[in-house]
């Protein structure tokens, strides 16, 4: 293993995974290889720990994941989170309010579960496909305890960013809120809605090399993180190395002080091979 880095951080959806959902067969095992050398690889993820769930369990390794943006870290041997934020009362309150006012539908996440009045038309229901742990109930049924994260989805917004200011504007309290088209994910490119997560103020992904450091005594300096997208800027930024995927967005491009191939090949075995084989 090198001398230089001890752990390899990687966002999910547009690197680790292909475009079907998988991850390749090289990566994988080059992965498990750099996990019996004792680097440690952790998954940092916008999904909720029932999203990450199926990637866990085919990586097999005992790191925790850093699940909704930060807000969460989740066991895999212990299958439980270990760590949640919880969004206020007066958040919640205050986005359910935009959502009424709005009429921009919601996707209510906690640990174990997410919530969503019933699709209006053909777009809210594809939008909400996918979506692990969901169950439809009337909005007034909507749970508004215990809440990690509060999702809005827009088809009437010139981009995810107007989308976010609009919904910072509206609840005006300390938020960590990350947006993207969602046409960025593989599983909805014909997608025209712009997506909106609300979570509780965090590092962001960035909480990835906190825990590192508090749970395993590696510093950021010693860090691996790669990423694509706009929600990996916080990791990117506090790690030693920041590498960015071909395919990834401008301002990811613009930090990262490498650039890899794009996430359907298997060119992190490549960057793990190079970084973490045996010497």
């Amino acid at each position: 293993m090198s001398a230089a880095y001890q752990a390899l951080v990687l966002d999910l959806d547009g690197t680790l995974v292909t475009d079907d959902g998988t991850i390749h067969p090289r990566t994988l095992a080059a992965l498990k290889q750099a996990d019996r050398r004792g680097v440690r690889v952790m998954i940092a993820t916008g999904r909720s720990e029932l999203g990450v769930a199926s990637v866990l369990a085919e990586l097999d390794m005992d790191t925790p994941a850093v699940v909704f943006n930060g807000a969460g870290l989740f066991c895999p041997r212990e299958k439980r989170l270990l760590e949640e934020r919880l969004l206020s009362d007066r958040v919640v309150q205050r986005c359910f309010e935009f959502a009424e006012r709005s009429r921009l539908m919601p996707v209510i996440q906690l640990a174990g579960a997410k919530y969503a009045p019933h699709p209006r038309d053909e777009h809210e229901g594809h939008a909400l496909r996918g979506l692990e742990g969901l169950r439809y109930v009337p909005f007034a049924e909507l749970p508004r305890e215990y809440v990690i994260r509060v999702t809005f989805f827009s088809d009437r917004h010139a981009n995810s960013g107007a989308l976010a200011a609009e919904v910072e504007g509206s609840i005006a309290q300390p938020l960590h809120v990350t947006h993207f088209p969602l046409n960025a994910l593989a599983t909805h490119r014909e997608s025209a809605l712009f997506v909106v997560d609300v979570q509780p103020p965090c590092r962001g992904k960035g909480e990835a090399l906190r825990v590192l450091q508090e749970r395993y005594d590696i510093p950021a300096e010693r860090v691996v993180a790669v990423g694509d997208a706009d929600n990996d800027l916080p990791m990117l930024a506090a790690a030693g190395l920041s590498v960015a995927m071909q395919n990834s967005m401008p301002r990811v491009l613009a930090i990262a002080r490498r650039v890899i191939g794009p996430n359907n090949s298997d060119t992190i075995a490549e960057l793990v091979d190079e970084l973490f084989g045996a010497r």
